[in-house]
């Protein structure tokens, strides 16, 4: 198990916390905690005979679909093919991160659409989508996830940088089937914020987000995500991009660590709600997902 769980004293007490965790998701060795489901889908449905897959992505997914559909290639004779699908406005950083990965099995084409594009290729069904807001196979595939926050001790609040609500919704669901009432919190970004709006009335962050990996505006899982949230005692929250700044900064300050925009999220979203008066007597988690 991977289970880098982090206590971070000097920071806690700045954030007006007893005891913070950072989950460091950005030291797994597929880039971020998608490297937790992806590959847990792909080895699914090769069990079911698949060899040829397709995902659109931000960024995180499609990169743990490169290290993982890589490293089965070398050990595979029967190869498997990628073909990864990202918009127009990916960042170059993480496109260049995923060219790196390009050769006869693993594929990366810019579309206008790429969703739609998905969808159009894996309609027939001899390509299998990855796509983790509509199958819930990626529930499944974060549950080592979910029982390492738990060798946290005393967890009460975990918060998570969210698009599709698919991480979010499997802790909630695990830490439900073990009775363990902790808090899920999720952070969503000024330009997408489809479930957070749920918990928080304010429409005035209209601003584009520095945050890109959060992109899901349909958020198919919201109906089920909510419920599960609420019932933690958790809230939705929306950062700015001044409060991701702010938080990115703290952090420096007090960890000498350089976190995402995106992993800044969680610490944002802790912010606010210490801000507004949220306590625990217990330990407080926060995701750090990697870019």
């Amino acid at each position: 198990m991977l289970t880098n769980n982090e206590k971070y004293d000097v920071l806690a007490e700045n954030l007006g916390v007893k005891n913070l965790y950072f989950k460091r998701e950005d030291l797994h060795p597929y880039g971020s905690h998608k490297g937790r489901s992806i590959p847990f889908m792909i080895d699914n449905y090769i069990g079911q005979d698949c060899k040829h897959f397709a995902i659109s992505s931000s960024g995180n997914a499609a990169l743990a679909s490169c290290f993982y559909i890589e490293k089965l290639n070398k050990e595979r004779r029967d190869k498997i093919r990628l073909e990864i699908l990202v918009g127009q406005h990916i960042s170059a950083k993480k496109l260049k991160k995923l060219e790196r990965f390009k050769n006869q099995y693993i594929s990366i084409t810019i579309h206008d659409r790429p969703l739609q594009t998905l969808f159009t290729k894996t309609k027939d069904g001899d390509i299998k989508a990855l796509r983790q807001s509509t199958d819930d196979t990626a529930l499944k595939g974060y549950e080592n996830l979910a029982q390492e926050l738990l060798e946290i001790s005393n967890l009460q609040a975990v918060f998570i940088g969210t698009s599709s609500g698919t991480t979010a919704q499997a802790l909630a669901q695990y830490f439900n089937s073990k009775n363990k009432k902790i808090e899920i919190h999720i952070v969503q970004t000024s330009s997408c914020h489809p479930i957070s709006d749920n918990f928080v009335n304010d429409d005035t962050r209209d601003e584009q987000s520095i945050a890109d990996a959060i992109v899901d505006h349909t958020a198919l899982r919201k109906d089920i995500l909510i419920p599960l949230i609420e019932k933690s005692g958790g809230s939705g929250w929306i950062a700015s991009n001044e409060q991701i700044k702010t938080a990115q900064e703290i952090v420096k300050k007090y960890t000498d660590i350089d976190i995402s925009t995106n992993s800044a999220l969680s610490v944002a979203g802790l912010m606010q709600a210490s801000y507004t008066g949220k306590d625990w007597y217990g330990s407080v988690a926060c995701m750090i997902c990697g870019d």
